[in-house]
């Protein structure tokens, strides 16, 4: 008698794991742009801002989960791809927009 202890592995394409992983990385300084400009507009300053942020990218988080049809497992090797990647590069981006579209609308 043969015991089968193989374990079985998911195999990524490192392109399409590469692509996968640009598409969300652009997914999310895109929302982080438009988040802002829309933070900007409706005035938002201080914590607000930083909640609605926050609200965006757990919007994000739930939205790519969902265009995986929550079987994340096939497009990226993780969770934290879906939920974490991207946060603080995003954050900059929605701060730079965000100040600017207040700036633009409420002191000039």
């Amino acid at each position: 008698m043969v015991a089968d202890n193989s374990v079985d592995l998911p195999l990524f394409n490192a392109e399409n794991l590469q692509s996968n992983m640009r598409s969300i990385y652009y997914s999310r300084t895109f929302l982080s742009i438009i988040g802002g400009v829309v933070a900007g507009i409706w005035g938002f300053t201080g914590l607000t801002g930083f909640v609605f942020y926050f609200l965006i990218m757990v919007a994000a988080s739930i939205g790519l989960a969902a265009k995986a049809k929550f079987s994340v497992h096939k497009y990226v090797d993780s969770w934290n791809r879906i939920i974490v990647d991207g946060f603080l590069g995003g954050l900059m981006s929605f701060v730079l927009f965000w100040t600017f579209a207040y700036d633009i609308v409420h002191i000039f």
